[in-house]
């Protein structure tokens, strides 16, 4: 390791490597293995590099994971955001560089603040802060986690303790201690053992059915995004999704489930072509659908709302940037076309709102990027007995994004201990179990209906009552155990 010191370079090419081995954990490659490698392979070298080098060394990394581990970023503004190649390049170019310096950031400030004396630990407490400041600075983004590719492997227990973050840590903490078994540490083995093993020992199921098993027919469309909010694309949307549901005629279903803005327009508008979806159910099916609206003080919601009595509606509460209101949108609207949304300015929705209650189930919501926010959908799972995500991933196109989306959604399931029922406009449509496993699933870019059923269930994990505050503590005494330690 002594030869990053001599050659800084090697150093920095060593972070992009590392950057790349972690999204090749992730999905759709799924190499959960080359995690605590990535990990590693930035903590070494470290213990000599300055605090500036470290910071270059973090902001590599961030460059060798965005910039393969996002490319549906250059997708979205390209080929939906009707941009041209450079300037679209340009743009992906400046989100890659922007996002990885929080790694510089975090690597710095852990170089100059923590010394040698607990490097080990303080280095994964170090990452789970900086995972944590991703995920609320400048309304923040989760997206590559380390630990959201841990749900396959041996560590995936964890999880319902923890949640992702503690996922994170574990692995960071995996890769230190790998790096300090090579250098003949021998202490390093019992810790090391103790992170993969003990999950062996952690219960398998953390919650209960709370009824019997409710049958579900999920409707993918697969509509084009490029004439979506067009008028043709408006009378596609009715023609698909009106017969894909008469189609259900007779099936013994409780609930029917339509994609998010599944038709392009308004509630209000909307309302007689949903009203004569259901009349073409069974009396007893209830319909569920992603809708807009607009309110009477002309404020426009993200919505799920549903038919034949089903109790409630929720308004998504966590926007996306560029994608649902434009951030200072007097200096950009009309720059490019990128910046030009399809649909106007959404407002989210309250922060409590109360589960849906449709076929008996208590239903907690997170339309599409909502899913990736851990404690965003813990709250939703300690009032609810199933999650339910609406997403159109017709933005993502055919890139990393919908399986990686999709890995997410399953690590959800299995913090909570809740099936997560999916719901996409072109994929990945899927019901996923308790512990993460998907039970049934479409192929993407078809339209199609998946029927199935999921389970409601009862009961809270660890991590749905706390959430992910105890592990951000644990990795700031981790943290400051270091710089203590330098001082002393």
């Amino acid at each position: 390791m002594h030869a990053f010191r001599r050659h800084p370079r090697l150093g920095y090419l060593a972070a992009i490597v590392a950057g790349i081995l972690t999204t090749l954990s992730a999905a759709p490659f799924m190499l959960w293995w080359l995690a605590p490698v990535a990990a590693g392979l930035l903590y070494a070298g470290l213990s000599d590099s300055t605090p500036r080098q470290a910071a270059w060394r973090g902001w590599c990394y961030g460059l060798g994971l965005f910039g393969t581990g996002v490319s549906w970023v250059y997708v979205s503004i390209h080929d939906y955001g009707y941009t041209g190649v450079p300037l679209a390049i340009a743009l992906t170019a400046l989100f890659v560089a922007a996002m990885a310096l929080f790694f510089a950031v975090t690597l710095g400030l852990y170089r100059r603040l923590c010394g040698p004396r607990l490097d080990v630990i303080t280095f994964a407490g170090a990452w789970v802060l900086g995972e944590a400041l991703r995920t609320w600075l400048f309304t923040g983004f989760p997206w590559l986690l380390l630990g959201s590719g841990q749900v396959d492997s041996p560590l995936a227990s964890w999880a319902p303790l923890g949640g992702v973050y503690l996922l994170s840590l574990v692995t960071a903490l995996s890769g230190a201690l790998g790096v300090q078994l090579l250098r003949r540490r021998w202490w390093c083995a019992l810790p090391l053992a103790g992170l993969w093993l003990i999950p062996l020992a952690l219960p398998t199921h953390w919650t209960q059915p709370a009824g019997d098993p409710v049958r579900v027919a999920l409707l993918q469309g697969n509509l084009s995004q490029h004439i979506k909010w067009t008028q043709q694309g408006q009378r596609t949307a009715i023609d698909t999704y009106l017969r894909q549901t008469r189609q259900l005629d007779g099936a013994p279903l409780d609930l029917v489930i339509w994609p998010e803005a599944a038709l392009p327009m308004f509630e209000d508008r909307a309302a007689p072509i949903i009203e004569r979806a259901q009349a073409s159910l069974a009396d007893e099916t209830q319909l569920l659908t992603g809708i807009l609206q607009r309110d009477a003080q002309g404020l426009f919601y993200n919505s799920v709302v549903g038919r034949n009595g089903v109790e409630g509606e929720y308004r998504k509460h966590h926007l996306v940037p560029f994608g649902e209101y434009l951030p200072l949108e007097s200096l950009l609207r009309g720059a490019i076309a990128f910046f030009d949304l399809p649909m106007p300015a959404m407002t989210p929705g309250a922060d409590e709102q109360s589960p849906m209650v449709a076929a008996g189930t208590r239903i907690g919501n997170a339309i599409c990027y909502e899913i990736i926010y851990a404690d965003l959908v813990a709250d939703q799972a300690r009032q609810s007995e199933v999650i339910l995500t609406l997403s159109n991933d017709s933005w993502f196109g055919d890139s990393l994004g919908p399986q990686q989306h999709l890995q997410m959604a399953r690590l959800r399931a299995l913090e909570n201990g809740r099936y997560v029922v999916r719901a996409t406009s072109n994929g990945v449509t899927a019901i996923i179990d308790p512990r993460g496993h998907i039970t049934k699933r479409l192929p993407q870019f078809e339209t199609a209906t998946l029927i199935g059923e999921f389970t409601p269930m009862e009961g809270l994990t660890p991590f749905t009552r706390t959430g992910s505050w105890p592990v951000w503590l644990l990795g700031l005494g981790m943290v400051l155990a270091g710089v203590r330690g330098r001082r002393s």
